[in-house]
């Protein structure tokens, strides 16, 4: 619906795992590379343990697409399978020869045969247990025994288990105890810090086909931060929710506003507003409170300078120091700046001054030296693609704020299409060939250089722009 409002080529929050908007930050990245080491070396019983939403899906299929084809998955999906049948799921996966009414040691010894002729080709067998936290301690046993399948030197399956906290718990049973010993490497997946939720959702934005300025003002994503509890499946909702918001205001950035929207739509959004809203409350009768310990101070500080026959200077003076203690004591701090999260994002004239000279036609008379220096270059000169939007007033105020950082007669813009709709796309610089317009690259300010700019031809854009005619 907002797709194209906002220059997006698909969805760019759907909660559904999709390894090509997998985020290495938040130590996804360093986690999935262990994991990989892990499987790889042979190393038995490996534990990852993550909060609900936190993402262990989404790493358990990058690993599928990461591990090289010598290794074999299997994926378990039901937690509640019963200890009797665990070993049939696994040989149903593995698409093994059993009859319907196989007994445990007949299935045990086809699936050791099976594991031999694996490991003599040079292959390995892993099997990813999701929702472990869910399955029977006897399953979870029986899953254990499994890993006593090796040779004299390297273990013939290799076993992952996925879970919630919970499953931290189960394996501190005392009867579980033997499983939790033969765990050689355990993983947390923690919840997303509030920096880490800035990128994951300008990394998102920039996979799904956008490279404007960060549509999320820093408060914004503040509130998003502390709304999901740094958990990836609500920092998902949260945005798409905010995105849809923003959308149907007509406007090009997610402000507090739009969150707040968001969080009232969401399942968790009630309970974490009666949170706030209970915090709130605490925090005013503790100010009250304060409030009332201060003035009763004041008021015996002044009865007491009374009785030793304090001068009126002095009284006068305790009489005006109870205000401001007070209002020392109830006083919430200021909210911070919502000004935009990237150094060219939207920002109003007076902040800033190094542009108050700029025409307020500047994105017009931008277009109209863009067209002619398109028709006097060269097809081969290169230039620098920066950002676009699909606003004029949005990217007038874009060029406002890049004038301050960079040369205004270097920056270029023309009309476009993204999705059928139309667009704006910001250039600079015009260079003679690619080395020389990526040295020029290396050397923009680095909050531009984290719009990740590309670099584009007069011959190309020229094609791009006769499309539209």
């Amino acid at each position: 619906m907002y797709y194209a409002h906002f220059g997006l080529k698909e969805p760019p929050y759907k909660i559904t795992p999709n390894t090509e908007f997998f985020f290495s930050g938040g130590n996804r990245g360093a986690i999935l590379d262990a994991l990989t080491y892990a499987i790889t070396s042979g190393e038995g019983i490996v534990k990852v343990v993550g909060e609900v939403g936190s993402g262990k899906t989404m790493l358990c299929r990058m690993l599928q697409t990461l591990l090289p084809e010598k290794v074999e998955s299997v994926y378990l999906a039901n937690p509640s399978v019963a200890p009797e049948d665990v070993l049939h799921a696994i040989a149903f996966e593995l698409q093994l020869d059993l009859p319907p009414d196989a007994d445990r040691l007949r299935v045990m010894q086809v699936l050791h045969a099976y594991l031999l002729d694996r490991y003599a080709e040079g292959r390995q067998v892993v099997i990813f247990v999701e929702e472990a936290q869910g399955m029977p301690l006897a399953t979870l046993e029986e899953i254990r025994l499994l890993s006593n399948l090796e040779t004299r030197h390297d273990k013939l399956l290799q076993i992952v288990l996925f879970g919630q906290p919970e499953l931290d718990e189960n394996l501190n049973e005392t009867q579980i105890r033997q499983l939790r010993e033969r765990i050689t490497h355990s993983f947390n997946l923690g919840p997303l810090a509030e920096q880490d939720v800035a990128d994951y959702l300008i990394f998102r934005l920039r996979a799904a086909g956008y490279f404007g300025p960060h549509l999320f003002s820093k408060s914004a994503i503040r509130m998003i931060a502390k709304s999901s509890e740094g958990l990836v499946r609500r920092i998902n909702i949260l945005a798409d929710k905010a995105l849809l918001a923003a959308f149907s205001e007509n406007v090009y950035q997610v402000t507090p506003k739009h969150v707040k929207a968001a969080i009232r739509d969401s399942e968790f959004g009630a309970e974490q507003l009666n949170k706030g809203r209970a915090q709130k409350l605490y925090m005013i009768a503790a100010g009250i409170l304060v409030l009332g310990l201060v003035l009763g101070y004041l008021t015996h500080l002044w009865q007491s300078r009374i009785a030793g026959q304090a001068s009126v200077a002095s009284v006068e003076g305790v009489q005006e120091l109870s205000p401001v203690l007070a209002a020392e004591a109830v006083a919430q701090p200021e909210p911070q700046s919502t000004a935009g999260y990237a150094s060219v994002e939207t920002v109003s004239e007076e902040n800033t001054p190094q542009t108050a000279g700029v025409s307020a036609d500047i994105l017009e008379h931008r277009l109209n030296v863009t067209r002619q220096w398109l028709n006097q270059q060269p097809a081969s000169t290169v230039s620098i693609q920066l950002m676009g939007s699909a606003n004029d007033d949005q990217l007038r105020r874009q060029l406002e704020s890049l004038a301050g950082q960079l040369e205004l007669d270097n920056l270029y813009v023309y009309r476009t299409q993204v999705n059928n709709a139309p667009f704006l796309t910001v250039l600079y610089g015009s260079y003679e060939d690619r080395l020389a317009a990526q040295e020029a690259m290396r050397q923009l300010p680095a909050g531009l250089r984290s719009y990740r700019p590309q670099l584009r031809t007069v011959g190309g854009i020229l094609q791009e722009t006769k499309q539209l005619q």
